[in-house]
């Protein structure tokens, strides 16, 4: 694991996975990601902090996606603080035998979240389907394709 670039003064677990920097570029090319232009983005917030990364997938559909774009934040909250904040909008699931939640939230649209537990906090994946049409995405729609690519990037996470 390497020494985390963000830390806090909260006494939390620091943050030993940094999205950026340990997913592998292949794995998220592969996942049809520009890893080329990733963009870091830290969140020190003095009682927890998120590390981030955003990706944009570039697949264009005419009439119907413009393509994704993705953020992946690993922060040193835990699940529990997690369900108390989203559990509404959560279903319990697991990845890679890994406990997760999917959230669906209906008033993000066109969103998908999957939350990962890990032993420093959570690590969320959370992607947005950006739609080249007026009028909404099926709510089916949202999470299409994405579970292969955190299934993938799961293993990187470490325990």
């Amino acid at each position: 694991m390497r020494t985390p670039r963000v830390v806090d003064d909260s006494g939390r677990p620091p943050v030993t996975f940094d999205p950026c920097l340990d997913l592998p570029d292949d794995v998220m090319t592969e996942a049809g990601y520009n890893a080329a232009h990733k963009e870091f983005s830290d969140m020190p917030m003095g009682s927890y902090t998120f590390l981030g990364c955003t990706y944009r997938k570039s697949d264009p559909i005419p009439g119907v996606r413009r393509g994704y774009s993705l953020s992946v934040l690993a922060g040193n909250v835990s699940l529990d603080e997690e369900i108390a904040k989203n559990g509404h909008v959560a279903t319990a699931t697991t990845v890679n035998g890994r406990t997760a939640l999917l959230e669906l939230d209906p008033s993000i649209k066109d969103a998908c979240t999957y939350v990962l537990q890990s032993t420093f906090g959570i690590v969320i994946f959370s992607r947005l389907y950006n739609k080249d049409h007026a009028g909404a995405v099926p709510q089916n729609e949202w999470c299409a394709d994405m579970e292969p690519l955190v299934r993938a990037a799961e293993p990187f996470i470490g325990s």
